[in-house]
């Protein structure tokens, strides 16, 4: 059975799981997002005593911080346990691309030339660091993160939410082909 699991799985099963769990969501009345949760510790923290965004409620959700508690042990089982010992295949086009911005891919999800600690300098973290900033500011200035706009506005026919999602995947065409290529 394990060994079923380790094998890939077609790229519309999380698809399938994501409408259903959106399903879920509507029928309880529950709008998904994940950046919500860092306001949500935030205020279990007592930042609320100190800023007013984090002074609420925390209680009501609960359901979100389960799902993200959920959502760390899932990656952990599938990364430890479900792992394959089998190279991640990618099509010539995708390696020539690659290889264009100059990352040489190895067979891992996360390039050892991206992502491995050999690599940590002082560059990429100040890479790390300017990143979460701008992700963390980016989300709270969109009222949203990208899972949140993206599965959950959207499906609810929520304009800022299709606003938000253009500027997503603009900014993510633009550091990809114009400041990316800048950096390295």
């Amino acid at each position: 059975m394990i060994e079923l699991l380790k094998q890939p799985w077609p790229w519309y099963t999380s698809g399938i799981i994501i409408a259903a769990i959106m399903v879920l969501l509507l029928y309880f009345g529950k709008s998904f997002g994940f950046s919500s949760n860092l306001r949500t510790i935030c205020s279990i923290a007592g930042a609320g005593k100190q800023v007013k965004l984090f002074d609420f409620d925390w209680k009501a959700q609960r359901w979100n911080l389960m799902f993200l508690i959920g959502a760390v042990l899932g990656g952990f089982i599938s990364s430890v346990w479900l792992k394959s010992d089998q190279p991640m295949q990618l099509s010539a086009a995708t390696v020539a691309d690659l290889q264009k911005l100059h990352i040489r891919f190895d067979g891992q999800l996360n390039p050892e030339q991206l992502f491995g600690t050999t690599h940590l300098g002082v560059k990429n973290m100040a890479l790390l660091l300017v990143g979460g900033l701008l992700v963390g500011f980016g989300s709270r200035y969109a009222g949203g993160c990208t899972s949140g706009h993206a599965i959950s506005g959207l499906s609810n026919l929520q304009l800022p939410s299709l606003v938000a999602v253009l500027g997503f995947f603009a900014g993510g065409l633009i550091m990809t082909w114009i400041v990316f290529p800048l950096i390295f």
